[in-house]
């Protein structure tokens, strides 16, 4: 079992249960030291002024924000006169209908399990996770964890309860910012293109997505080990668009019709099996 992160009650109206918090999400990156070339040995980051390229300690950080092209400096003390109350609920606010709530809006996935055992906390815990899916809502609330506070769903999934840290609309940005692609498709292309979606839908199973990038560079991990030479295939080159898109989505709709696979998943498929591309970002420093 995970560990704990928090400790406290689900609280709605004057029903409490006893709950805690654990991590519903596994890290199963492979976590890289930095390391000097040289003499490969391990690099220490350290805080350092810039002014008198000197060693700062903890105790002589301070915090400023940029107002203006002036630096407003805040001390420990102002900033926790604004730290939200630090409470053991979670504090429901509201029910709402699953299907209302924007996936967008949905940050990091916990459990919340049961805190103890005694028929009282477990005959709570069990109500409302059958009332849950029962009515497939969500329950909205706000808990303190930490130094901040969350907006969180919680929710029935395969039988337990499962917390989801949220972002305030006011942190989703608007999709009139973002550049819509013009003119509205013809009917005919509209038409084809649904067709060639309605071919390839299919029921969700997750088991069917594997992490190739994870499993290439284990591949690589283990052909290190063994003192292998590690062959870095070239570069893709970036798929160009169609020039005539009609053409493209009929002939899709074709290989679809024919049993074939389309020719962008199979190129997919190919890179995942000869190593393929690496995505950026994907070795931390740990």
């Amino acid at each position: 079992m995970a560990r704990a992160l928090w400790s406290g009650s689900l609280s709605f109206g004057l029903v409490n249960v006893p709950v805690q918090l654990v991590s519903a999400a596994r890290d199963l990156d492979y976590h890289f030291q930095q390391l000097h070339d040289k003499d490969k040995v391990p690099i220490e980051q350290r805080r350092v002024c810039s002014k008198e390229n000197e060693e700062v300690t903890w105790e002589e950080v301070a915090h400023g924000y940029d107002l203006d092209g002036k630096q407003v400096v805040v001390t420990d003390e102002e900033l926790g006169s604004v730290q939200p109350r630090k409470t053991r609920t979670i504090d429901v606010e509201a029910f709402v209908d699953l299907g209302e709530v924007d996936p967008i809006y949905f940050d990091h996935p916990y459990f919340l399990i049961p805190a103890g055992d005694s028929e009282g906390t477990l005959r709570a815990y069990r109500l409302l996770v059958e009332t849950l899916a029962d009515q497939d809502q969500v329950a909205i609330g706000r808990f303190v964890m930490r130094t901040k506070e969350y907006l969180v769903a919680v929710r029935a999934r395969e039988g337990v309860l499962a917390l989801s840290t949220m972002l305030f609309h006011d942190e989703v940005r608007p999709a009139k910012d973002v550049e819509s692609g013009g003119k509205k498709p013809s009917k005919k292309q509209l038409d084809t293109a649904v067709a060639i979606v309605e071919g390839l839908s299919t029921d969700w199973d997750p088991g069917r997505y594997q992490d190739c990038y994870r499993e290439r560079l284990k591949r690589v991990i283990d052909a290190k080990r063994k003192r292998k030479t590690i062959e870095v295939p070239k570069p893709e080159k970036e798929p160009k668009p169609a020039p005539d898109l009609m053409d493209a989505l009929e002939r899709t709709l074709e290989q679809l019709r024919d049993g074939e696979q389309p020719r962008s998943e199979r190129r997919a498929s190919d890179g995942a099996k000869s190593g393929g591309r690496s995505r950026r970002g994907a070795q931390r420093s740990g």
